[in-house]
């Protein structure tokens, strides 16, 4: 198990991770470290510990409203799927109608070739 030093808020800490998320921790804590940046701008100075919670709820906030929109959008995803799939069974069942069609066209012509072919001959 690796360990990451990362920084918040002016402090270091050592983390824990497995080997090869290093770099995907420092970029979170550089997520949260910047979300605490941001409120102490905002909100001015205010105790350590209560800008972490507000940051950690801003962020939690975040991840609902985007698992939210993920929902939705999967939903829609789904319909959207169902839209194609009974579009391409009725484009299917039509290609089949068009090749009975043809086919049916294709036997008349046929015959009707026979006929004009037998017509041209003289009787015996």
């Amino acid at each position: 198990m690796a360990q990451v030093p990362i920084t918040i808020a002016g402090r270091v800490y050592r983390v824990a991770c497995d080997e090869g998320e290093e770099d995907h921790l420092v970029e979170l804590a550089k997520l949260v470290d910047a979300k605490i940046a941001g409120m102490r701008q905002q909100f001015g100075e205010m105790g350590d510990q209560r800008l972490t919670v507000m940051a950690a709820v801003t962020i939690a906030d975040e991840l609902f409203e985007s698992r939210r929109r993920v929902s939705e959008l999967e939903a829609e995803l789904s319909g959207a799927k169902g839209d194609v799939s009974n579009v391409l069974r009725g484009r299917d069942e039509w290609l089949d109608r068009v090749a009975d069609s043809l086919g049916e066209a294709a036997a008349r012509i046929e015959l009707a070739a026979q006929d004009l072919n037998g017509a041209g001959r003289p009787e015996e």
